[in-house]
């Protein structure tokens, strides 16, 4: 499984921004999809997932301004974010489980005060 994100860049802080992670296999074979951030010089965290039910899960502090959906008929899981901050500059991995785990490349988010 290949997994492709876009959508990252430079925003000021209470902007929005929407990422993107495409994936090479038809997402209703995946068991969860999600999202995962690193901020430098921290662990890699979860930002949000879903499961091939269509059930999400989010990391406490991002409930109410992240939301994850996605596009079966386009193999595509996204990330709405609103109201950015500063602490949510990082880079966003997009990340797929079914037997094996599998991780895109990661696109950078950099939010400005």
């Amino acid at each position: 499984v290949q997994l492709v994100e876009s959508g990252g860049g430079l925003v000021q802080a209470g902007d929005s921004l929407t990422l993107s992670c495409a994936a090479s296999v038809s997402i209703f074979r995946i068991n969860t999809m999600g999202w995962y951030r690193q901020a430098p010089g921290s662990q890699r965290e979860l930002v949000a997932v879903i499961s091939t039910g269509g059930s999400t899960n989010y990391a406490d502090s991002l409930k109410g301004r992240f939301t994850i959906s996605r596009d079966i008929a386009k193999n595509t899981v996204y990330l709405q974010m609103s109201s950015l901050k500063p602490e949510d500059t990082g880079v966003y991995y997009c990340y797929a489980k079914g037997i094996y785990a599998y991780w895109g490349q990661g696109t950078q988010v950099t939010v400005s005060s």
